[in-house]
This record gives C-alpha cells, structure tokens and sequence, in this order.
C-alpha cells in the first residue's frame, strides 16, 4: 500500500506486508536519509524486511524543513502507533530503524524517552548512520547523550551495519558508538558488508538521477539482505522477563 498520508503534515508513507498474513505481524519503522521525500529509495529493503515477515513503514520527511523534520519523524511514529494493527501488525512489537541521516535520528528513540513523548522503541537498527552531531529529533548529539544518560535509562538492543567501503559516511561512526554501547553494557552488534552508502540498503547511487536506485549488484544484494535481517530480528526481539 503506498502514498498514504501518515499527519497533519500531509507526508505520505509507504506500507510493506508479508505475503502470508498472520494476526499481529511485528512491525518496522524504517526513516530514510538527509534527502528530502526519498521513501522509495527504501523501497528495495523495505520489501526484503516484509518478506521476513515483518509489516514495514516508510515515511517520507524532510530534513530541509524549518525544525529539521521533527515534527514529520513524530508524526509518522504516531501513524505506527496507532494504525499498524489495521495493516496486521502487533503495536506491542515496533523496532526502529533508519538509514543514514535516519539512523542518526533512530538513535535520539534509543538514547532517552524524551526524543518521543516517553515512547521508545523495542528495538533500534542503525544503517550507515554518523553519530556525532546534532541529529533532527532533538538537535543532540547520540553519543554524547548515550554517555550523559541516567545509569537508570532502560537498555533496547541497538544493532548496527555499515559499509566498511562506504565514502560518505565513515564506518568509524558506528565503530565508536558501538563501544560506547557496550561501555554502557547494551546489547549492542556491529555488522561492516563488504558495500558502500547505498548498497548496504541493496541500492547505488545514480549521479544523473542525484539519487539511490535499486541494485543487483552481488555486494549490495548480500549487503541489502544483511540488514533486512537485522531488521527483522530487530522487530522480533523478547525482553527477558524479570
């Protein structure tokens, strides 16, 4: 189901199903990167996640916008909210995910309740994302807030992937939150495919178009469904019981 329109912002999403429907699928959020409007850019691991039977939303938004795209990211986690039990999905099980830019932005769910109204995700993946720097939800610095957090915040699993060939964002990014990660003893992976920026989301960058296409290419084909299935694994996840 595509181009439904997800708030008052009048930004449209993209619904991705599994093929076989069962009563309450887990759920992904999925926020693209820095260019404004690109959810078919996430078209191609947007299928990929749903065909591991997962109900997977893609919003548009845009970081050019006057609050950075706060407002749309809140919008469009509001939308998931409330309606991904009409598309199938468990509103119980919602993972986060984003690339790039958007995974900067994942990372402000994961770091403190105040990013979302309280809301945090089960679970957070970020895709090829830089961590230092203010990011869109609250204009802060991920790492930084990991390390200000109160040792009382609640730890979510936070799975990361990222390009060891990627020229635009440098894996370094993901290396140093992901030790800052486990210095703080959450569970934390980091995935490094032999890809770059846009293949690690099974896409390559096309200059005459001035954005990501969809792929064939074996290292992003590998790469793409390595991120689906974390993912998926993402939207899965059981918290141990107390």
């Amino acid at each position: 189901m595509s181009g439904l329109v997800y708030g008052a912002s009048g930004q449209r999403l993209d619904v991705y199903r599994p093929a076989t429907a069962v009563e309450a699928s887990p759920v992904v959020l999925l926020w693209h990167g820095r260019g404004p409007d690109e959810r078919d850019v996430l078209a191609p691991l947007a299928r990929a996640t749903a065909s591991l039977g997962v109900v997977c939303f893609v919003p548009d938004w845009r970081p050019n916008a006057d609050d950075s795209g706060r407002t749309q990211l809140r919008e469009s986690v509001m939308f998931v909210q409330q309606n991904a039990a009409e598309f199938g999905g468990d509103t119980g099980r919602i993972a986060l995910g984003g690339w790039s830019l958007g995974s900067k932005a994942a990372m402000a769910a994961a770091m403190g309740p105040s990013a979302l109204d309280g809301w945090r995700p089960r679970a957070v993946v970020g895709i090829a994302g830089g961590y230092t720097g203010p990011e869109p939800l609250t204009g802060r610095d991920p790492i930084d807030e990991l390390t200000r957090a109160e040792e009382s915040l609640p730890a979510i699993p936070v799975w990361l992937i990222h390009g060891s060939a990627d020229p635009v964002v440098d894996v370094q990014q993901s290396r140093q939150l992901h030790a800052a990660l486990r210095h703080r003893g959450w569970p934390t992976s980091l995935d490094e495919p032999d890809t770059d920026h846009a293949g690690v989301i099974m896409t390559e960058y096309d200059p005459g178009l001035r954005r990501c296409r969809p792929s064939h290419a074996d290292h992003a084909v590998r790469a793409g469904k390595q991120s689906a299935h974390l993912l998926a694994r993402a939207a899965n996840f059981a918290p141990r019981a107390c």
